[in-house]
This record gives structure tokens, sequence and C-alpha cells, in this order.
């Protein structure tokens, strides 16, 4: 069975860190594409950020450019989202996604999902 779990969200004052996690199990994680999507209350699911199986390639929205950064440890099978000078507009739901084939920007291309973690920027 597989299990994306996210952890790390929280509240944070607009200008603050935080740092998001997603640990895997019942997938050979090494072999999948990660991503970062985001729903704010009342909008769709957005794509943050994306990472290759191998941390190689990277691709972000262009709004967190600069500010969030993806990295992942494939001996842990984690993925992380480092989250540096939070604005209010990022309050979110925030959730990781697992694909088999490359990162790629649309929901459908993700075969597996975490429940998600509340981030909210106060400000």
């Amino acid at each position: 069975q597989v299990q994306l779990v996210e952890s790390g969200g929280g509240l944070v004052q607009a200008g603050g860190s935080l740092r998001l996690s997603c640990a895997a199990s019942g997938l050979p994680f090494s072999l999948y594409s990660m991503a970062w999507f985001r729903q704010a209350p009342g909008k769709e699911r957005e794509f943050v950020v994306g990472i290759s199986y191998n941390g190689g390639r990277t691709s972000y929205q262009d709004s967190v450019k600069g500010r969030f950064t993806i990295s992942r440890d494939n001996a842990k099978k984690t993925v992380y989202l480092q989250m540096n000078s939070l604005k209010p507009e990022d309050t979110a739901v925030y959730y990781c996604a697992a694909a088999l084939s490359g990162a790629a920007t649309r929901e459908t291309h993700y075969a597996y999902w975490g429940q998600g973690t509340q981030v909210t920027v106060s400000s």
C-alpha cells in the first residue's frame, strides 16, 4: 500500500519559514518524480514545485521561485519543501504527489497523493 505522509505545516508570520516533509512508503521512491501542490480556500489545487527521480531537475511555479526549495533524500524516501520569505498568499493546504514518469504540472500526471498539511501565513 502506497502512502505519502506530509508533515511540517503550521502557522507562521509573514516573512517566516517552514520546512515541509513528505515521507513515502510502499513504492520504489527513487524511481518516482515528486511534486508539491497547494490548494488555497476557494481555489483550485495548483502546482508549486517538482523534482525528478534523482533530484537532477526541478521546476518551480513563478510565484515561489527564489523563496521555496525542493529537495529529496532517496535513502530516507522523503521529499522536502523549504519555504522562506512566506507571504499570506502562500496560505494553503500543501500536498505531495508522486509520478513514475517525469515531473509535470498537471494533477492527472500523479498517481499517488498525500493527505495534505495546512500552512497558514499571517500578515
